[in-house]
C-alpha cells in the first residue's frame, strides 16, 4: 500500500503553495486587530481624525487580501486532494483485481464496495478539509498567541489554560471515537453487502414471497447501524458541550482581566479591544478541535481498512520470464491432476486426460462432480495441488495470465452480461478491434441474430443489469455469441445450452462441429451436447469413473448408459423393440 506521505510528496509543490496562500491569509486576519486597535486608541481616545481613513481602508484590503488567499488556499487543497483520492481508488481497485479468485470466495461485494467508495472518501476528506483545518488551526493558534503575548504576556495565561484543557478534552474524545468508527466501518460493509445482494436477487425474493422476511433483515442491520452512529453521536455530545463552554468563558475572562490591566495603566483601552478580538479568534480553533478529531477518527479507521486489503496478495502470480507460444495451438493435457481448497476438502483427484488441438471433449457428471473446477484449473482462477496442467506441453504457470486466458473464450454456467448494449456485450473479449459484422456473424453463429434483429434498436439495444429484459436461451446465445467472436483457440462451454430448446442446441452443435481449428471442452448435463466429442469423461466425487467415446460408453452400460437411459428411455425402448 502506497502510504500517504508518498502522495503528499509527490504533490510537493501544489500543497507548497496551498500552505503559503494559508500563512498570508492568517497573517492577515491577524493583522486586522492591530487596525483595531489604532482606530480605538489614535482615533476614538486620542482623535487622530485623520488616520481613520487610512486605518478603514487597511481593513478593507485585509478583506479582499483574506478572501484571495482563502480561495487560492482551499481550491488548491482540493484539487490536490481530490486528484490523490482518484489515484488511491484507482489503485486500490487495481489490487482488487489482482487478487486470485480464492479471496473473493470469502469476501463479499458490499464490503468490497465501502472499502472501495466510502472508506476512501474518508480519507478524502482526511487529506482535504481535516488535514487543511488542522494546520490551520495551528498556524492560525501559534499566530494569535505571539500576538496575545506582544500585548500583554500574563494576559496570555488564561488562553493557554483554556487550550490545555480543550485539548485534553479532544484527545480523550478521539480515543473513544476510533473504536466506534472502526464498528460503524465494518457495519457499513454489512449493510452493503445485505442491500446489494437483496436488489440483484429481487425476482427470487418476490418469486418466493420473501419480501418481509428481507426486509427485516435489512432493519436489523440498518437499526445496528443507527446505533452505533448514535452511539458516536453520544460520545461527541458528552465531550463537546465542555469545549463549547472553554469559548464561551474565554473572552468574557479575557475582557474581565484585561479591564483590571487597564485600571491600573497596565495596557491601553485599544491593545484590550486587540486583545478580546484576539480571543474571539482563538475560539474557532478550540471549536474545531472536536469536528477535527471526529473526522481524523473515521479516516484513520478506513485508512486501516484499506491497509488490510493492500495485506492480501495474490496466490496466483505472474511468473517472472513467462514463456511465450506463438501461436498457442490449443493441446491440452491434464497430467494427474488433483485440487482442494484450504480446508483441505478435495475437489478433484488424480485427473488426466489428453485433448488433441482441434478436438473436442465432452464432461459429464452429478452436480458437484468437479466439472466446473477443471476449467477453473485450466484458466488458473486457481492452481492444482498435484499434478500439473499443460497447453501444447507447456506447464500453463509458466505462462502469462493474459496470454493463457487471453486465449480461452468461456461461455459459464451464470450467463454475465453488463449493463449495455448487445453490441457492446459481444464485444467484450476485443472491444477494439471487432468491428460490426463480426459481431453480426457470431451472433448468427449462436442463434442470436433473429432475436436481436426483432428488436427496435437492433444491435444496439441496451439490456438492464445482468441481462434484465431477456429470456434464460437468449442470455445464454448472446453469450456464446461472446465467445465464438473471440476466435480463440480454446473455447469452454460450461453447460451452456441448458436454457436452450432441442432445435436451437442442434444448430449450434452444427456451429461447433465446423470450428475446426478450435479445441472444445463441452461441459454438460445433456447426452445431446457431448455425444459427438472424441472422447466424453463421466467425473464421480471428483475422479473419472468412465471415459470413451459415446458408443463405448453406452456399450459399457454404466453411469453414462443410466443417463441416457433417464434422458432418452422411450427412445431406448422403441428402438430395442424395432432390433427384436
Amino acid at each position: 500500500m502506497k502510504k500517504i506521505s508518498s502522495y503528499v510528496r509527490e504533490n510537493k509543490w501544489p500543497y507548497f503553495f496551498a500552505l503559503l496562500s494559508m500563512v498570508i491569509s492568517v497573517s492577515l486576519d491577524m493583522f486586522s486587530p492591530q487596525l483595531t486597535q489604532r482606530i480605538i486608541d489614535n482615533v476614538i481616545v486620542a482623535g487622530q481624525l485623520s488616520q481613520l481613513k487610512w486605518l478603514l481602508l487597511g481593513i478593507l484590503a485585509v478583506g479582499v487580501g483574506r478572501t484571495i488567499f482563502q480561495y487560492t488556499k482551499e481550491y488548491l487543497f482540493d484539487r490536490t486532494s481530490s486528484k490523490i483520492a482518484a489515484d488511491m481508488r484507482m489503485r486500490l481497485f487495481n489490487h482488487i483485481q489482482s487478487l486470485s479468485a480464492d479471496y473473493f470466495d470469502k469476501t463479499n461485494t458490499g464490503e468490497l464496495m465501502a472499502r472501495v467508495k466510502d472508506d476512501v472518501d474518508r480519507i478524502w476528506d482526511g487529506l482535504n478539509f481535516v488535514s487543511m483545518l488542522l494546520i490551520e488551526v495551528v498556524l492560525h493558534t501559534a499566530i494569535v498567541l505571539v500576538c496575545m503575548f506582544s500585548l500583554n504576556a500574563w494576559l496570555t495565561i488564561i488562553p493557554l489554560i483554556g487550550m490545555a484543557i480543550a485539548a485534553f478534552i479532544a484527545i480523550s474524545m478521539e480515543q473513544k471515537l476510533g473504536v466506534v468508527y472502526e464498528a460503524i466501518s465494518d457495519e457499513n460493509s454489512v449493510l452493503n453487502t445485505v442491500a446489494e445482494e437483496n436488489l440483484a436477487g429481487v425476482r427470487t425474493v418476490k418469486a418466493f414471497a420473501r419480501e418481509k422476511f428481507e426486509i427485516g433483515k435489512f432493519l436489523s442491520h440498518n437499526q445496528k447501524y443507527y446505533e452505533l452512529n448514535m452511539k458516536q453521536s453520544k460520545v461527541f455530545v458528552q465531550y463537546y458541550p465542555f469545549i463549547t463552554l472553554i469559548t464561551a468563558l474565554l473572552p468574557i475572562l479575557s475582557l474581565l482581566c484585561g479591564g483590571w490591566f487597564v485600571i491600573h495603566d497596565r495596557m491601553t483601552l485599544g491593545q484590550l479591544g486587540a486583545f478580546v478580538e484576539y480571543s474571539h479568534n482563538i475560539v474557532w480553533p478550540m471549536e474545531m478541535l472536536g469536528w477535527l478529531t471526529n473526522a481524523l477518527s473515521s479516516a484513520i479507521a478506513s485508512n486501516k481498512k484499506l491497509k488490510k486489503i493492500y495485506d492480501v496478495q495474490p496466490t496466483i502470480c505472474e511468473p517472472e520470464q513467462p514463456t511465450v507460444l506463438n501461436p498457442l495451438q490449443g493441446d491440452i493435457t491434464f497430467d494427474h491432476v488433483s485440487f482442494h481448497k484450504e480446508d483441505g476438502f478435495e475437489i478433484l483427484h488424480d485427473i488426466s486426460f489428453h485433448v488433441p488441438a482441434g478436438h473436442t471433449i465432452g464432461i459429464m457428471g452429478t452436480t458437484g462432480a468437479g466439472k466446473s473446477s477443471i476449467v477453473y484449473l485450466l484458466q488458473r482462477l486457481y492452481d492444482a495441488t498435484a499434478g500439473c496442467v499443460l497447453i501444447d506441453g507447456t506447464d500453463i504457470r509458466s505462462l502469462s495470465l493474459s496470454q493463457l486466458r487471453g486465449s480461452i473464450s468461456m461461455v459459464m454456467q451464470d450467463v454475465f452480461l453488463f449493463s449495455d448494449t448487445i453490441n457492446e456485450n459481444v464485444k467484450l473479449g476485443q472491444k477494439n478491434t471487432l468491428d460490426f459484422e463480426a459481431v453480426r456473424s457470431a451472433s448468427r453463429m449462436a442463434q442470436a441474430n433473429e432475436f436481436i434483429e426483432n428488436m427496435d434498436e437492433q444491435y444496439e439495444t441496451v439490456i438492464g443489469e445482468r441481462g434484465v429484459g431477456l429470456s434464460g436461451g437468449q442470455k445464454q446465445r448472446i453469450s456464446i455469441a461472446r465467445a465464438l467472436a473471440k476466435k480463440d483457440p480454446i473455447l469452454v462451454l460450461d453447460d451452456s445450452t441448458s436454457a436452450l430448446d432441442m432445435e436451437t442446441e442442434q444448430e449450434i452443435q452444427n456451429t461447433l462441429h465446423s470450428l475446426h481449428h478450435t479445441t472444445k471442452i463441452i461441459i454438460a448435463h445433456r447426452i445431446s451436447s457431448v455425444q459427438d466429442a472424441d472422447e466424453i469423461i463421466i467425473l464421480d466425487h471428483g475422479s473419472i469413473a468412465e471415459r470413451g467415446t459415446h458408443k463405448s460408453l453406452m456399450a459399457a452400460k454404466g453411469l453414462y448408459y443410466q443417463t441416457f437411459c433417464a434422458q432418452y428411455g422411450d427412445i431406448l425402448t422403441q428402438t430395442q423393440a424395432a432390433e427384436a
